[in-house]
């Protein structure tokens, strides 16, 4: 009798291990591509979902972690479709502030609204390439494209992000 991949042995115990390695970074990359955690909590239930039914085929790919990424990013863009394009970025709810008068706290509320203003392919590149510091290979193959493409978002997303420090004052 074929085996189906639910029936897999040790199937479960491999994917939970790799939620629990994975799902931190996974949920940081979600919030800086959407903005929104709560956004961002349903992205990587999905991406999960998918992940854990393809979980034999993700396993075996040559980069696993290229492969979770590439179904996070287009979770990403799917919702991006599908949200009404007439609500401007700086409309987006902002998350309640923490208390924590840190420096960095406003560092990272700065950062975030910066990279909410970019394209959602230069903000992927700058979220996979620097803040998640994959290589430009690497990077290139989550988001299926050259290395050039990912070079010149980068060039073109750090530009966006330097005008938006400029215009605002804010600083990193």
């Amino acid at each position: 009798m074929k085996q189906t991949e639910d029936a897999e042995p040790g199937r479960d115990a491999e994917f939970r291990e790799f939620v629990r390695s994975r799902g931190t970074p996974l949920h940081r990359s979600a919030y800086l591509l959407c903005g929104d955690r709560h956004l961002a909590d349903d992205v990587v239930q999905d991406t999960l979902v998918k992940v854990y039914q393809h979980w034999r085929r993700v396993r075996q790919a040559d980069s696993p972690e290229a492969y979770v990424r590439r179904i996070l990013l287009n979770e990403v863009r799917g919702r991006w479709r599908r949200r009404e394009r007439s609500v401007p970025v700086a409309e987006f709810a902002d998350e309640p502030a923490v208390a924590d008068p840190s420096d960095d706290v406003i560092r990272r509320d700065g950062l975030r609204q910066a990279l909410l203003t970019l394209p959602l392919r230069q903000r992927a590149t700058v979220v996979l390439r620097y803040l998640e510091g994959l290589s430009e290979r690497e990077t290139a193959a989550v988001l299926g494209c050259s290395t050039g493409t990912v070079k010149s978002q980068s060039s073109r997303a750090l530009a966006g992000l330097k005008s938006f420090f400029d215009r605002t004052g804010t600083m990193l």
